[in-house]
């Protein structure tokens, strides 16, 4: 009876410490759905939540400046402002004419103007576009002529511009900066990695130069973009030339996953970078563990400084809040609900493959697109990038001619999941495999809906967006990602026109679902 007693006793305490840390575990993960921690001054990563890859950061005065890797989405290279480096804002495109798809971008200031350099690696090239203004008008781009990729510019103490390439090697620029003007130059061969390391490949890049005191700082990033969770990693060395000889960190890597078990996987593209006030920071990317398909998110992480003039990032064997001073939150202005008012495309919208301004006109609150081709993949569907777990989106369609509308998640040509309509029928797209589901249901008007709750995905139609049906397909979409597909693309929410005829999309809604 006794021995009955107390494993009744023991069966009760480990049942509520099991509670708490249920609770616990609640809590926590409540408290990381968000980049701001409801205490004043503090904020938690992600700075960008979604597909933000590649960031090149730019401080401007008492003004930041952000841009990244656009890829096949028109128009591209979105600058994004803040003034505290937690709250941005987008500004504008810079790049509107079609050249393929767009790497790792470089952007910088100097004489008063601004440049983007960037490299487009379908056509082994790299490209500049400049503009008086950050707002713009921005220039077309300007082929270089130049291979290699990720190209990071900087410039001599004569004034002489320059720009380091993943290869390590380095080219001069002309004055102006709209062409190179002599041959490459090997500088730095990278931080030799343990071969008993866990990485996708040695792949050097994106080299970023900064200057402090008598040192020249170049932060690359080493390991492979994807692959292993341990394999990115954000390397340092310094010189007190910019052409080298280059001297690796004895706190190589300054950043890097130490394990599959990390919320954060394949850390890396690193920029290193003094602030308003005068700390220093350190801005990456970086995929989220369970979410790879959300592409490479932003992070960013206080530096510290030793007396022997080396730096590291103390906070990032942790994932608590970052004390960062700033005046308010404002993260909620920035929404990717659209009425369709027009008369422009709202920045976060983009089209795979195409920016054709032919192809779609604003009348009644409604954005019509034209149809093209006879799948989702060849309709270049508009795109938007979706920033949590889970979350539904919807609109509301009407069919014109002989077309079909569609709300689908889409990663590239092969693979995309999501429901369609077309004049009197619902149709599912399953993994690019489109066929009806719900016959002469419909009159030409729908509103569909997707539901997406921690990758797995289920499919509505109304007649009246009210009342909801779900229809018998759904999905499960974690596996649409760069690890699986290749690509380095991410998961986004799209909107097809797809036959003859056009397709009338109104009141876009997306709402997070927290869980």
């Amino acid at each position: 009876m006794l021995v009955m007693k107390n494993r009744f006793k023991v069966i009760i305490i480990l049942s509520i410490v099991q509670l708490f840390l249920q609770l616990a575990n609640n809590a926590n993960a409540q408290y990381q759905k968000s980049s701001i921690d409801v205490k004043k001054g503090y904020y938690l990563n992600p700075i960008f939540s979604g597909d933000y890859p590649d960031p090149s950061i730019l401080k401007d005065g008492d003004d930041y400046y952000l841009v990244n890797s656009s890829f096949d989405y028109y128009p591209g290279l979105l600058i994004w402002h803040s003034k505290d480096l937690i709250n941005w804002s987008p500004v504008t495109n810079a790049l509107y004419q079609c050249v393929g798809s767009v790497w790792a971008p470089d952007l910088v200031k100097y004489r008063g103007k601004y440049y983007i350099y960037f490299p487009v690696p379908d056509k082994q090239t790299n490209y500049v576009v400049y503009a008086d203004s950050i707002k713009g008008p921005w220039s077309v781009p300007i082929n270089l002529k130049v291979s290699h990729i990720d190209p990071g510019h900087f410039v001599d103490e004569n004034g002489k511009r320059y720009l380091y390439f993943s290869s390590g090697d380095y080219i001069p620029l002309s004055d102006d900066g709209l062409s190179v003007v002599g041959d490459f130059t090997h500088a730095y061969d990278g931080w030799p990695i343990p071969r008993d390391w866990t990485i996708e490949l040695f792949a050097l890049e994106g080299p970023k130069v900064t200057k402090r005191g008598d040192y020249y700082y170049l932060t690359v990033a080493e390991g492979g973009t994807a692959g292993p969770a341990t394999g990115h990693m954000i390397i340092s060395a310094r010189s007190k030339s910019p052409f080298g000889p280059w001297e690796n960190s004895p706190f190589n890597p300054i950043i890097r996953a130490s394990s599959k078990e990390e919320r954060w996987w394949s850390k890396g593209h690193g920029t290193l970078f003094e602030d308003t006030e005068g700390d220093w920071w350190i801005i990456f990317h970086s995929y989220e563990k369970d979410y790879l398909n959300m592409g490479r998110q932003i992070l960013l992480e206080p530096v510290e400084w030793t007396n022997d003039g080396w730096f590291r990032t103390p906070n990032i064997k942790t994932d608590k809040p970052i004390k960062k001073p700033y005046e308010k939150v404002v993260h909620s202005t920035y929404t990717l609900n659209d009425d369709f008012s027009g008369p422009e495309l709202k920045h976060h919208w983009k089209f795979f493959q195409e920016y054709d301004t032919s192809r779609f006109y604003f009348a009644n609150n409604c954005l019509i697109i034209k149809g093209k081709s006879q799948s989702v993949e060849g309709s270049s569907p508009l795109l938007c990038i979706p920033s949590d777990h889970s979350y539904t989106a919807e609109v509301e369609l009407t069919i014109k001619g002989d077309a079909i509308g569609g709300l689908v998640l889409f990663y590239n040509d092969n693979y995309h999941s999501g429901i369609l309509a077309d004049d009197k029928n619902i149709l599912a797209d399953l993994r690019g495999w489109q066929f009806p589901t719900e016959k002469n249901v419909i009159a030409r008007h729908v509103f569909l809906k997707l539901k997406n709750i921690e990758n797995t995905v289920d499919m509505y139609y109304s007649k009246d967006g009210k009342d909801w049906n779900k229809i018998e397909t759904s999905a499960e979409v974690s596996g649409f990602n760069h690890n699986a597909l290749s690509g380095f693309l991410s998961l986004r929410i799209g909107l097809c026109s797809i036959g003859d005829g056009e397709v009338a999309f109104k009141n876009f809604k997306y709402e997070p679902i927290n869980k």
